[in-house]
């Protein structure tokens, strides 16, 4: 695969302009907390009525410390629930653990990372704490990882980022030998418009595995109170297994009503090559509205429906009361 060459180079690349470009970073030493606290109230209707009650999804706690010069280190701690079906105990993970330089035009990020794959599209959405963005909801990737990544602004409408990580995300340590490469270019042509393009490969380097293959194309517009977004996502080979291909888009809207308030919309569409994954192949949408009483605060009530693909499975029905708090 040429694109496991490529994107090392890039990297290399954009580590020389980092010689010759200017920095113009002098901000004085200062630091600050992280703390973001993601919870809800839920319940279904009809057959899923049964499904209630209050859920603390996640909590972020960590602080930044911002050097001068460009220099900068980050450490998160994210504490949520295990995904194993019989372990109902909290679990606490080092989400972030990096090292920042940004100089000019250039930024380098070093150790337990943000990846790349998704976060821009989570940011364009900005209803994290309500839902995560589709890559993130179906297990596409990882939303962070060990290893090293850069970002080059090249023209005020042209910017490309690589990144190298161990793969296997930031709850497991690395006990496989491959790597996961990634290479994604973002426009802007016209203000308010962006195009956002990615592509990834993540090895397997395992007898009778394939290797992953990631391919994204998004386009969002912003512009005054409104917000559109659609993405579509492909994943060759989910799990390492070979013809195990996902893909599927996502569509969404939001509009501003007021300083304190927004109205969403969004709708995910999930297939699977042959069916392989009917089980889990789904259509889903929501639909809310988001009030903010103070800027440390975010409450969102929304409603879901969840349209399983698979013979005789029932739709699902139900409401939640999305709640962040954060600083």
């Amino acid at each position: 695969m040429k694109f496991k060459f490529i994107v090392p180079g890039i990297l290399a690349c954009m580590g020389v302009t980092a010689i010759y470009a200017q920095d113009t970073s002098s901000a004085e030493p200062k630091g600050k907390a992280i703390v973001q606290v993601m919870g809800n109230f839920h319940t279904g209707f009809g057959a899923e009525n049964g499904d209630r009650g209050f859920e603390l999804e996640r909590s972020y706690v960590g602080y930044e410390y911002n050097f001068g010069k460009g220099l900068s280190v980050k450490g998160v701690l994210d504490i949520g629930k295990s995904s194993s079906v019989d372990d109902y105990h909290r679990i606490a993970y080092i989400k972030n653990a990096q090292v920042s330089w940004k100089t000019g035009n250039l930024t380098l990020n070093g150790g337990l990372i943000s990846t790349t794959q998704f976060n821009f599209q989570e940011k364009f959405w900005g209803y994290r704490y309500v839902l995560k963005s589709m890559q993130d909801m179906y297990k596409f990737g990882s939303s962070a990882d060990l290893g090293v990544s850069a970002a080059y602004k090249f023209t005020p409408w042209l910017s490309a980022d690589a990144i190298i990580v161990n793969g296997e995300g930031y709850k497991k340590i690395q006990n496989k030998d491959g790597l996961n490469y990634g290479l994604g270019v973002t426009l802007t042509p016209v203000k308010g418009f962006q195009v956002r393009l990615y592509g990834g490969i993540n090895e397997s380097r395992e007898a009778g595995k394939k290797d992953i293959v990631n391919m994204a194309a998004f386009a969002g517009y912003k512009c005054g109170r409104f917000t559109v977004g659609a993405e579509y996502n492909y994943m060759m080979n989910s799990s390492y297994k070979d013809g195990n291909d996902l893909y599927g888009y996502s569509v969404f809207a939001s509009v501003k009503l007021a300083k304190f308030a927004n109205v969403f919309a969004r709708f995910d569409d999930l297939y699977s090559k042959k069916d392989w994954n009917i089980s889990k192949d789904e259509r889903a949408a929501i639909v809310g509205a988001q009030f903010m009483p103070c800027k440390y605060v975010k409450l969102a009530p929304n409603f879901r429906v969840n349209m399983p693909k698979a013979d005789g499975a029932k739709e699902k029905y139900s409401f939640y009361l999305s709640c962040y708090f954060g600083i």
